[in-house]
């Protein structure tokens, strides 16, 4: 069983960035891939990044491709998210998953743990 805690979320202004963290306890960390997600009022959750259980595979949603970077460090049981450029429409609860296997996903069904979730709001 793996739990998943967010941390870094916050009030930013548009163009600012932040920093996203994710520890995580129980299974063995560096056994599988993790992914970001986000979900804005109103709307459906929707995939940000993923990564692979070594860190050598990342995957972006393409309207976070080129501002938001996914990293892990497993010595500290950590998955991170750079997001960087932020936008208004940035703004949503961003939780981080566990994968059921080695490598990360764009679809929520692959993964089966999931944190509490972190808000991040950006103003305009």
């Amino acid at each position: 069983q793996v739990q998943l805690v967010e941390s870094g979320g916050g009030l930013v202004q548009a163009g600012g960035s932040l920093r996203l963290s994710c520890a995580a306890s129980g299974r063995t960390f560096s056994s599988y891939g993790m992914g970001w997600f986000r979900q804005a009022p109103g709307k459906e959750r929707e995939f940000v990044a993923a990564i692979s259980w070594s860190g050598a595979g990342t995957w972006y949603a393409d309207s976070v491709k080129g501002r938001f970077t996914i990293s892990r460090d497993n010595a500290k049981n950590t998955v991170y998210l750079q997001m960087n450029s932020l936008k208004p429409e940035d703004t949503a609860v961003y939780s981080c998953a566990a994968s059921r296997g080695r490598f990360g996903a764009r679809s929520s069904h692959e993964y089966g743990a999931w944190g509490q979730g972190t808000q991040v709001t950006v103003s305009s």
